[in-house]
């Protein structure tokens, strides 16, 4: 941090006038009190004089430039960071006011809120664009916010791989169960059927046997009410058939009669009696 301790030279060489003329005696002596204590490393005894003088006089803007120094040493950088913004809006001089912006700049840098640390060291550099320091917290700040955009978008690209992954790997867990699903009611549905067919196959096969024994028994029942004539034709053997001989011999028997039955008639013809003739074969 930078302390003025070079605060008689800044209130003599009237690079502050319109604070001596405006500032109570009271706070002026103050401030300076604090200058020396901090010259003797008593922090405490310094805080306590610049805010005092802050408070004796409230445009004093180096009472609560180098209070904001004093409670950044101590680590108390929230508070310092009021106390140099309030410095930097009071100041009439373009060197206390780049140094507060410097210093801005150092507490959001602490906090590692560097794109605000870029912006704070951008105004200091416009009060003063020679001071090397200034320069080299500008770069330091740029180059800590490229970093830390990469670092982010580099874990939203994990983030996200991993969000699809989990997705995939839940899509898969769904569909492995509805899988698991699929074959037990694929296999419940085959088993119900492979039974059905087999009650349905049994069923066939007793009805089948049932009717064969009705069958059966009916077969039985026929034969035993036959008369015994029935039977004893049922046992008789089969006539042969004729061989060409007899049947040319049964031919010729029959037309023998015709002749015989024809003479007759032409007989009666004859004798004029009109008769009705009926062939007995």
């Amino acid at each position: 941090m930078r302390n003025l301790i070079l605060f008689l030279t800044l209130i003599l060489g009237a690079s502050e006038a319109s604070l001596a003329q405006q500032s109570p005696k009271e706070s002026l002596k103050n401030t300076y009190e604090g200058v020396l204590f901090l010259d003797q490393s008593e922090s405490s005894k310094a805080e306590q004089s610049f805010r005092t003088a802050s408070a004796q006089d409230t445009l004093n803007a180096i009472a609560d430039y180098n209070l904001g120094n004093t409670l950044f040493e101590i680590g108390a950088e929230e508070e310092s960071f009021g106390h140099f913004k309030a410095a930097s809006q009071k100041s009439t001089s373009e060197s206390l006011s780049h140094q507060a912006f410097h210093n801005m700049g150092n507490v959001f840098m602490k906090r590692k809120e560097y794109e605000n640390a870029v912006q704070a060291y951008k105004e200091a550099l416009k009060k003063n664009p020679d001071d090397d320091e200034t320069r080299y917290n500008y770069a330091l700040a740029k180059k800590m916010l490229e970093d830390e955009q990469q670092q982010n978008d580099q874990n939203q690209d994990q983030d996200q791989n991993q969000n699809q992954d989990q997705d995939q790997d839940q899509e898969n867990q769904d569909q492995d169960q509805q899988n698991e699903g699929g074959d037990s009611e694929e296999n419940g549905d085959q088993d119900e059927s492979d039974s059905e067919q087999d009650q349905s196959d049994k069923g066939g096969d007793d009805q089948q046997e049932k009717e064969e024994q009705k069958k059966g028994d009916g077969d039985q029942k026929q034969e035993q009410g036959r008369k015994p004539e029935d039977q004893r034709q049922n046992n008789t053997p089969q006539p042969q058939e004729l061989s060409k001989e007899q049947i040319e011999a049964l031919l010729q028997a029959l037309q023998n009669e015709e002749n015989k039955v024809q003479e007759k008639m032409n007989a009666q013809k004859v004798q004029g009696r009109k008769l009705k003739v009926e062939k007995d074969w």
